[in-house]
């Protein structure tokens, strides 16, 4: 008990072990990983980042009429595993990861917009892809 005491004084008068955090940024760890970077124009739309995603923070839908995809991220339910930039082809490297990691979000329905995107990218794909099917049907019958 006595012990406990004297070492409970010991620590009132000596040097904190921690940093003085909103004047001194803390050191970053050089290992650390942050947000997916996406560079559209290397992309070749393979799509292996959105399948290997293991919480589904990578999403991909597809437009009706041209069947282009648009690339969806949601870093707030990224866990930085990086398995979407290690699948990206060599060719491509359109997905990296930079040190930088995702602001404070301010969205309160950010997840709610997330699911409606998830179902909706379900939707398009199965859409485009029964479009598609149609269509070589009419130039086949044509």
């Amino acid at each position: 008990m006595i012990k406990s005491i004297l070492n409970a004084i010991k620590n009132l008068f000596s040097k904190p072990a921690t940093i003085n955090y909103p004047l001194v940024k803390a050191p970053k760890n050089g290992e650390a990983r942050g947000l997916i970077l996406f560079e559209e124009p290397k992309c070749i739309w393979c799509l292996r980042c959105e399948e290997v995603c293991p919480p589904g923070a990578i999403l991909f839908t597809q437009d009706r009429s041209s069947f282009n995809y648009t690339y969806h991220y949601n870093p707030y339910l990224c866990i930085y595993c990086g398995e979407c930039v290690r699948v990206c082809p060599d060719k491509a490297q359109a997905l990296s990861q930079s040190i930088e990691f995702a602001p404070p979000c301010i969205d309160i329905n950010m997840n709610d917009t997330w699911f409606e995107l998830e179902k909706e990218a379900v939707v398009s794909k199965e859409e485009c892809k029964e479009l598609k099917k149609s269509k070589k049907e009419e130039i086949l019958n044509a």
